[in-house]
């Protein structure tokens, strides 16, 4: 089977939905209440999974119900945990507001125990992650552990990603180590100081990703699709029709994981990337992160309808 090894952090998603945030000093009704799982990390590596990959998640927990929490969902989505646990720190959190119309949202985390990774939690874990078909990580965990175990990953037989979220000033070299970046509209401009509004200021941001030295760039443009850069060429990929949508605040690390479980199949950067598009397209049809991926037969199927 494909491996997919994930860096990153699981954070209890306590989400609520309302009309619109209050104003400081302000209290309001909300319409509803959720607490789930969730971490950019963790969501990714639960995708990958659930898109039929052998996915290996890196983190560290606390040692309380919010890291039985993370155990649990990803028992049941097959993904196996690589983790150390620690009495002294908590389980990271994260408040998530969605908008009660428009399914948007707005997110503050707390990484806990995930905020004290060490290069040396990097160097346990240097023959797992240098033999993955797939490394991805992003930034909720801290960058020193994120560009080290790049830099592990680019050295042995590992396809790299890049989730460059939350985007964040990153090391002089650090995208040279990154087969693909992908961040979103917001983040690309922050990596770049390009406004991404239309396809052209897409493929823009995309060509300056590469000439810093990403092997390639995938911007996730929500309603727009994504777009796909590379030096040579540059592929859109169309938004996917699943459904309504429910909530898109799963939709990012629903595309991370179901591209890095295609490109470990060996799949090419276009398939690929429509392999992705289906994985987010299902996700925004359904409330929260984590539980909002689909399995592989559930992307295989909209990818053959599409």
């Amino acid at each position: 089977m494909s491996r997919v090894v994930v860096l990153g952090v699981f954070n209890a998603d306590v989400a609520f939905r309302a009309d619109r945030l209050p104003k400081m000093g302000e209290t309001i009704h909300g319409k509803s209440f959720h607490l789930g799982p969730g971490g950019k990390g963790s969501n990714q590596a639960v995708a990958a999974a659930r898109a039929g990959a052998d996915t290996h998640m890196i983190t560290r927990l606390g040692k309380d119900a919010f890291a039985e929490m993370a155990l649990e969902i990803w028992r049941d989505a097959g993904v196996t945990p690589v983790i150390t646990r620690h009495a002294d720190r908590s389980t990271g959190s994260a408040f998530i507001f969605i908008e009660e119309h428009s399914g948007n949202n707005a997110i503050i985390i707390a990484p806990g125990a995930a905020a004290s990774m060490t290069n040396a939690d990097i160097d346990e874990r240097a023959k797992l992650i240098s033999e993955a078909d797939v490394f991805v990580t992003q930034f909720e965990q801290p960058m020193g552990p994120a560009h080290h175990a790049l830099e592990i990953a680019h050295k042995g037989r590992a396809i790299t990603v890049l989730n460059p979220a939350p985007a964040m000033d990153m090391p002089e070299g650090m995208l040279a180590l990154c087969d693909y970046v992908t961040p979103n509209e917001s983040e690309a401009e922050a990596l770049t100081g390009i406004k991404v509004v239309s396809l052209d200021d897409a493929q823009q941001a995309a060509m300056a990703l590469v000439a810093r030295g990403a092997g390639a760039a995938i911007l996730t443009l929500g309603e727009k699709g994504a777009l796909f850069h590379n030096g040579s060429e540059t592929v859109h990929v169309p938004v996917m029709n699943a459904g309504g949508v429910a909530d898109t605040s799963g939709a990012g690390d629903a595309f991370n994981g179901g591209l890095a479980a295609a490109l470990a199949r060996g799949k090419a950067p276009e398939e690929a990337l429509r392999f992705a598009a289906a994985t987010a397209a299902i996700s925004v049809t359904r409330h929260g992160t984590a539980p909002s991926m689909p399995s592989e037969a559930e992307i295989q199927a909209l990818l053959a309808r599409s």
